[in-house]
């Protein structure tokens, strides 16, 4: 017949733990285990002569019952072999300093998990960068019209949001500019700073910001949802490969709709520009025209341009990527979903800013 005895915390169990005498046990447990006073319970095993599934069975069932942390000291190697070929929970001594880890050990693990990450990354890149290359000359295990789908959902039907938030960054960007411009007679001159800031800074950027929060969020929630529901491994059972027939459609499809649309948010933000000059500066809209065609030279176009597809890029491979990797149900998704667009937001900012640096010191003097 098993007896227990407490010293503080620590709980000590004597005794045989088997069929005959689980019964007992556990109702002199239930009514000791009161008196512990203090968190975590330590259970004392080296007293416990043998046990065995029952006794086993028990240990488990403690555990539940308490509502408290549980730990297990000084358990003999018979009672161990018990515990591992019966227990469900999987009971190990408790060892402080076993969890306690050191800074280098901790920064050894995050930077190891870190360049799996990359090496993840890299793979995906890779694929989707080969297939999308490899898909315009081999047409089979792809959808009929999938480019055209994801272009209109991509493009055009972001076209009214890009366009409304572009007109408003060129009307307040030339709204604030103008007060200080009035204060020297340089009316003019808000040609050139809206034409400039909208074709290679404020046109791809904000353009880019609204297409990862809106079809970056939608990349990495459809592909976060199908992993969830298997629809990828049926893909790969049906011997299609994902890459190509979920993925690939929608690299082409923002490849060609952002810089279409980043093209249009220069144009929708320089009329809000010429709004402010025309009723606010009192100048004409054929001297803002003029003065805009004056200092706007074709790379200023490009740059914007390029930025535009490098942010594309970085969109859909980002949602895709945080697709691949969701884990669990429907809240899996939406934290799939969140993270992408941070990210996409993160690593397009980062980006810009490398372009931007890039592009400076070759810039000519206006």
């Amino acid at each position: 017949m098993p007896s227990f005895k407490i010293n503080e915390n620590i709980l000590f169990i004597s005794g045989d733990l088997k069929t005959d005498s689980i019964k007992s046990a556990y109702t002199e447990f239930l009514r000791i285990h009161q008196r512990i006073p203090a968190e975590p319970i330590i259970l004392d095993l080296s007293e416990i002569t043998s046990i065995d599934s029952a006794g086993v069975a028990f240990l488990d069932e403690i555990k539940l019952i308490t509502g408290k942390a549980i730990h297990f000291i000084n358990i003999p190697d018979q009672i161990q072999q018990a515990l591992d070929v019966f227990s469900t929970a999987g009971y190990t001594e408790k060892d402080d300093s076993l969890e306690k880890t050191g800074f280098f050990e901790t920064l050894g693990e995050k930077t190891f998990d870190l360049f799996g990450k990359l090496h993840e990354i890299l793979l995906l890149i890779t694929d989707i960068f080969y297939w999308s290359f490899a898909g315009l000359f081999q047409k089979g295990g792809q959808r009929k019209g999938s480019f055209t789908q994801q272009s209109l959902l991509i493009g055009v039907s972001a076209f009214w949001i890009v366009a409304l938030i572009s007109f408003l960054i060129g009307f307040i960007l030339a709204l604030q500019s103008a007060a200080q411009l009035r204060q020297f007679g340089a009316n003019i001159f808000v040609a050139d700073l809206i034409g400039i800031a909208m074709f290679k800074e404020m046109g791809p950027i904000m353009t880019a910001i609204v297409v990862a929060g809106r079809s970056g969020s939608a990349i990495s929630s459809e592909i976060a949802t199908m992993v969830v529901t298997e629809e990828m491994d049926a893909l790969k059972t049906m011997a299609l490969n994902p890459v190509r027939f979920v993925m690939t459609p929608k690299f082409h499809a923002i490849t060609v709709t952002m810089p279409l649309l980043t093209i249009m948010a220069d144009l929708i933000g320089i009329f809000g520009g010429l709004v402010i000059g025309v009723t606010y500066l009192q100048l004409s809209a054929a001297a803002f025209i003029n003065e805009l065609l004056s200092v706007v030279i074709l790379k200023d176009m490009l740059t914007g341009l390029v930025k535009s597809v490098v942010f594309a890029w970085i969109i859909v491979i980002v949602g895709c990527y945080c697709g691949l990797k969701v884990k669990g149900g429907a809240e899996g998704v939406g934290k799939a979903t969140t993270a992408s667009v941070v990210a996409s937001i993160f690593l397009v900012i980062v980006a810009d800013s490398i372009l931007g640096l890039i592009f400076y010191f070759d810039a000519p003097l206006y």
